[in-house]
């Protein structure tokens, strides 16, 4: 982890840069290297500068998948979407207190982005036709076939290789080289060995994560979610967004976070939400539903953490265990470690994880009878085309986490890192879990 306390300004460059390109990039991530992508392609000298010994961060740690509206996926799916509708889909989730321009920005291109990835880098990309609700008119998602962030790290890192952009790993940034103007000219980068490569460039793009892995951050913007567990990439320790700081940047959505009360304990695996979309449940360690399965996946932590034990279960079907088996990764590695857990009937399942019957079981008949008469629950869930929960059932236990905070530097609409005033700061962007995203304040 970088001791940010390092981090420093200089106005002063070094008497000469070893080398200088026209893009410069901070971090290794899906971020960073599409942006080297895009940079590349246009003819810009580009290099990135990461951290670590291998480029990972928070999207080896996901499933890879990325939301899109328009994309040609989609369209080849049968479904019509447009970036209008998803802005209105995100504004009404986050009770309009996103940076409207700037979705609006983001969802014009992100069909487009996922169309020239596919067809220009050889990113292979499938359509998620099964993950749809939590606040989205129509299915959105696509994602690397096994559902594997690290596979889309290492197709676009293949990707970068063929652009013949250069990747300096093991490369801790500690200071940057910038003008009376504001424009940054450089950055210094502490090697293994202790000796420092002072870069040049015409352009910046802080490109690192957010800070999940920042306990005095958390506790200063996020204090609510301070007790649950941190499932995120260790380098999210804040860096890069102190360095946008010291150059002059706002911040802004600070609060926003993404949290998944899906985390199989005490195997540390995150079970796949389409076993929930499809018809399954939560129950706690009294075998009693507590909440909406489908709503806001992402506060769903905190209200798990509220159950006893801090402790659900995720119960399911032969169906959906099934398809989640044959499209996840991380599920067929629960299954493996024997996180899931089988029983013939509602009444088996409950003596073979340990909850009383007379809870699961109650539960189990309720959800049946609201599938066969496609309606809605006690807590509003519309069961109408879910898959009933009948014949062997299975379960994981879970708990709630936090995967990483959304909040982070100031940008506009062309990711220019801007003031408290709207103001541009000169020659550097920011994007990926450094800057602010698109989900509101929380």
């Amino acid at each position: 982890m970088l001791d940010t306390n390092s981090l420093q300004i200089l106005s002063a460059p070094p008497d000469a840069f070893e080398y200088s390109v026209d893009v410069l990039i901070i971090g290794a991530g899906a971020c960073g290297l599409t942006a080297a992508l895009a940079a590349a392609e246009k003819g810009a000298s580009t290099l990135i500068l990461e951290r670590d010994a291998t480029p990972a961060g928070s999207t080896a740690m996901s499933y890879g998948a990325i939301c899109a509206a328009g994309s040609e996926p989609q369209a080849a799916a049968g479904i019509a979407d447009t970036p209008e509708a998803l802005v209105e889909d995100l504004t009404e989730n986050t009770q309009g207190q996103l940076d409207r321009e700037l979705a609006q920005a983001v969802a014009d291109i992100s069909g487009e982005t996922i169309d020239w990835l596919m067809a220009s880098h050889n990113i292979e990309l499938t359509f998620e036709a099964a993950w749809t609700g939590f606040g989205h008119r129509a299915p959105r998602l696509v994602a690397p076939d096994n559902r594997s962030g690290v596979k889309l790290m290492a197709m676009l890192q293949n990707a970068v290789s063929r652009q013949e952009v250069t990747v300096v790993t093991n490369a801790r940034w500690d200071r940057v080289y910038r003008d009376d103007s504001g424009d940054v000219l450089g950055v210094g980068a502490v090697r293994p060995d202790g000796s420092v490569e002072q870069v040049g460039c015409r352009a910046l793009i802080i490109a690192t994560c957010g800070f999940g892995a920042n306990a005095e951050m958390l506790a200063e913007f996020i204090p609510e979610i301070t007790e649950a567990r941190y499932y995120g990439h260790e380098g999210n320790d804040g860096a890069g967004i102190q360095l946008g700081r010291l150059l002059g940047a706002n911040i802004d959505h600070m609060s926003a976070y993404q949290s998944l009360g899906a985390l199989a304990v005490p195997h540390n695996l995150v079970i796949p939400h389409v076993i929930l979309i499809g018809g399954g449940i939560q129950i706690n360690v009294r075998g009693e539903r507590f909440q909406n399965e489908l709503d806001n996946i992402s506060g769903q932590a905190l209200t798990i953490l509220e159950q006893p034990e801090a402790q659900c279960w995720m119960v399911t079907n032969e169906q959906l265990h099934q398809d989640a088996l044959g499209r996840f990764e991380e599920y067929r590695q629960a299954e493996a470690l024997g996180a899931v857990k089988r029983g013939e009937d509602a009444r088996d399942l409950a003596q073979k994880i340990g909850v009383p019957v007379e809870g699961l079981e109650p539960e189990v008949t309720a959800t049946l009878a609201h599938v066969r008469a496609r309606g809605t629950d006690r807590f509003g869930r519309d069961f109408s085309g879910a898959s009933p929960l009948a014949g062997p059932l299975y379960a994981v236990r879970v708990t709630g986490a936090l995967f990483h905070t959304q909040g982070g530097l100031s940008v506009n609409k062309h990711a220019q890192l801007i003031n408290e005033e709207g103001a541009v700061l000169g020659n550097v962007y920011a994007g990926g879990g450094v800057a602010m995203s698109v989900a509101g304040t929380g």
